[in-house]
């Protein structure tokens, strides 16, 4: 496939899906720009007309993935309906969702130990993710006085948190192998029992 993209000029999002592909199966510390180019079938020398370096291919696959996360997390939310509560929760559903359909993606964001500070078009798709989960809190406490919101960027992250934790430990590999409760109810769970330590969401 990506052999077949590269040969319709493409060269770039070639290297980006041959990248993917070896992050699933090596991690995204083990691969080489030189294997990148023989996996999209192209010379060991074509990926410095795009890309200066490794790491430069793969802020580029980091920043693809954060765009995509962002976009289904802000489908998930889809404005709070039918409720806010109901919205967020399927913000969690979606962020299972993005780790189990893309994987090689996922890894390179959150594995990579890669700066996001230093590449402004990485940081601003880093931002939107985190921005909607920002803004599904906010709606969420809006019914609430002002003075018993909890701050949603806290709260945002403390889910951000428990999500990866999810993924990390009971969302990869053989359902039940480490609990009997799935990824997803294990997620829910968690949060409902967050919002209502925080009095969002009564007993």
């Amino acid at each position: 496939m990506a052999r077949d993209s590269y040969h319709h000029g493409n060269l770039r999002q070639a290297l980006v899906d041959a990248t993917v592909a070896l992050i699933e199966q090596k991690g995204p510390m083990a691969f080489t720009l030189a294997e990148a180019a023989r996996q999209a079938g192209v010379s060991a020398a074509a990926p410095y007309r795009h890309f200066s370096g490794r790491d430069q291919l793969l802020e580029e696959v980091v920043r693809q993935g954060f765009l995509d996360f962002a976009a289904r997390l802000e489908a998930a939310f889809d404005g709070g309906r039918p409720s806010a509560l109901s919205a967020f929760l399927r913000m969690g559903e979606a962020y299972l969702g993005f780790a189990a359909a893309r994987p090689g993606f996922y890894m390179a964001m959150f594995e990579s130990g890669l700066s996001i500070a230093g590449n402004a078009d990485l940081a601003a798709a880093a931002e939107r993710a985190e921005l909607a989960l920002v803004r599904a809190a906010e709606a969420l406490f809006a019914r609430l006085p002002l003075g018993r919101r909890p701050p949603a960027t806290m709260v945002a992250n403390h889910v951000w948190a428990l999500s990866h934790g999810v993924v990390e430990l009971f969302g990869r590999g053989r359902p039940g192998t480490r609990s009997p409760i799935g990824a997803a109810e294990m997620l829910e769970s968690g949060v409902l029992i967050y919002l209502r330590g925080l009095g969002v969401i009564p007993e």
